[in-house]
């Protein structure tokens, strides 16, 4: 059999195969380029970048668990024309395709966000809208936990780029359907799920929350289920592409990702472990359709059989 046909289309996003990385475990890639060829990855998705720099949270913001990790980041980011000056010339001279997440405490913010980007012509290929985001103007509930507030804040996205909009789901909803179809209407081009789930880590000993904050994001092989049985349930109510994100640490991983319909995978804190794994990740799908006698990585996509 010959090569394997790994090239993968997200609503006009061409990727040489289907396999990024998760917004906020790979920063630009500057760290991992010593390691791994950035333009050898389907795309590389930058840490989320607000309009003006944002410091964190305080404290201690990570920490594992058993099977995964919580983090309580606070999207610390040095914002957006950082990126523009420093990242996004970089990447391009990589020659690596880039989705820019983006993010913002109101309608407004992530609008300028991309407004910024697009009046600077810097080169990118697509926008990933991080609506796990807390709204400032509607007592920091969080944009994608409500189907308005959702569509709201993609709509406005969608009205200032014509490049492909992705927006990113949190699973921390009654029915990650109800989002989806919201965002679809509003003009998503696709959808990334899932972001983190809410957790908690405490310290016996003390008596206290592990993170300063409390609660954090899971992520990590425990939220993998989750993940996969959010993936499946979108990909039969909606019909824009999905990139699946959650536990992904092999080929077999990113394989069952697709199978349940994404159409592209996201590795996100297995990069912290082994800085090569995407590349794995790549090979380990490339050996899967050889080994099932599959000549394009698309004919995975929803092909989980009842």
């Amino acid at each position: 059999m010959d090569r394997v046909l790994l090239h993968v289309d997200i609503a006009g996003l061409h990727m040489k195969n289907p396999v990024t990385v998760g917004s906020g475990c790979f920063a630009a890639g500057r760290e991992y380029s010593a390691f791994i060829d950035l333009a050898a990855l389907g795309a590389v998705t930058t840490k989320g970048v607000s309009l003006h720099g944002w410091p964190g949270n305080e404290g201690i913001r990570i920490t594992e668990t058993p099977s995964g990790m919580l983090n309580s980041i606070g999207l610390q980011n040095p914002g957006v024309d950082h990126l523009i000056n420093e990242d996004l010339p970089w990447l391009a001279a990589k020659g690596a395709t880039v989705i820019v997440n983006v993010a913002g405490h109101s309608v407004d913010e992530y609008v300028k966000v991309i407004e910024r980007l697009e009046d600077s012509k810097a080169q990118l290929d697509a926008y990933e809208v991080n609506i796990s985001c807390p709204n400032v103007d509607e007592g920091a509930m969080s944009f994608g936990s409500d189907p308005k507030m959702a569509g709201e804040v993609i709509a406005a996205c969608r009205a200032v780029t014509d490049k492909t909009l992705i927006a990113k789901l949190t699973p921390n909803v009654t029915d990650i359907t109800v989002i989806a179809e919201a965002v679809e209407e509003a003009g998503a081009d696709a959808v990334s799920l899932i972001n983190s789930v809410i957790g908690m880590a405490i310290d016996a000993k003390t008596r206290r929350s592990v993170l300063a904050r409390g609660v954090g994001g899971l992520s990590g092989p425990a939220i993998k289920p989750i993940a996969l049985g959010m993936v499946w349930q979108c990909y039969k109510a909606i019909d824009i592409p999905i990139i699946g994100i959650g536990g992904i640490r092999t080929g077999i991983d990113a394989v069952e990702f697709l199978l349940a319909g994404a159409r592209a995978v996201a590795v996100g804190c297995a990069n912290f472990l082994e800085p090569t794994v995407t590349l794995e990740v790549i090979d380990g799908i490339e050996q899967y359709c050889i080994e099932q006698g599959v000549s394009d990585v698309n004919e995975l996509v929803g092909a989980l059989e009842w």
